[in-house]
């Protein structure tokens, strides 16, 4: 069932930032545009191309009031080591849903597998669910088209298809 249009759940989760264990919950993002993806697991084959690319993007998301986080349902200890041996430094954290929690919430719980499905949610500065895509977890996602989604939903206006900044809208 789709969220879009309700408030975000919230979340309450132990991650890794810059080296460093800490929590975070979606309070910490009150005010701002945030955008959520989850992502099977650590150490595997597509996730670390995304999660290079939303790190070398998050410059562009952060000019636009927008932050990232990147949750799965390993530990915050497979995290930080994958970090540290694989993915190097990383502009957002990553959150550990170890209990499936916020993947229950959100609706994007793999469970025969017991990993989260290939999703992304764009939550507004009220807090509400604007956006969300969740695919199989065979195909990467486009971190450019999400940070398009997310300028197209800042204006407040009508975006016809292919949007792009500084182009006219519909209204």
């Amino acid at each position: 069932m789709s969220l879009i249009g309700k408030q975000a759940p919230d979340f309450k989760l132990e991650g890794v930032y810059k080296a460093k264990f800490d929590n975070f919950d979606l309070g910490d993002y009150k005010g701002k545009w945030l955008v959520i993806f989850f992502y099977p697991l650590d150490f595997t084959f597509i996730c670390p191309t995304e999660i290079k690319e939303f790190s070398k993007q998050a410059d562009e998301f952060k000019e636009i009031d927008c932050e990232i986080v990147g949750v799965s349902t390993d530990s915050k200890n497979s995290h930080k080591k994958w970090i540290e041996t694989e993915l190097g430094e990383l502009n957002f954290p990553l959150l550990a849903d170890l209990k499936k929690e916020m993947c229950l919430a959100y609706d994007c719980l793999k469970e025969d597998e017991g990993v989260a499905f290939r999703a992304t949610f764009i939550i507004d500065s009220k807090g509400v669910i604007r956006h969300e895509t969740i695919s199989d977890n065979d195909v990467g996602r486009s971190v450019t088209e999400t940070l398009r989604v997310v300028k197209a939903l800042q204006t407040g206006k009508l975006c016809p298809v292919e949007w792009k900044e500084g182009e006219k809208t519909l209204n």
